[in-house]
């Protein structure tokens, strides 16, 4: 869902997180990756300006970041 809000493809998110096209679709299969690697994936989406939502009894998700006052 991050990937869509950015309009990245699996290159781009590949690219951006230093990782192989081939294991960002392994982990959108369900498969599990090592925690460093999920980690690459979520800071290159956190840099981009993804913030992850924690499940609050509606599911987790993903939004925009709210730009700050530096941005």
């Amino acid at each position: 869902m991050a990937r869509a809000a950015l309009t990245w493809g699996v290159l781009d998110l590949a690219r951006e997180a230093s990782i192989s096209t081939q294991t960002i679709v392994r982990f959108e299969r369900g498969e599990q990756l090592r925690s460093s690697t999920v980690a690459a994936m979520r800071d290159a989406l956190e840099a981009a300006g993804i913030e992850f939502i924690p499940e609050n009894g509606g599911g987790a998700g993903v939004r925009f970041r709210k730009p700050s006052a530096s941005d």
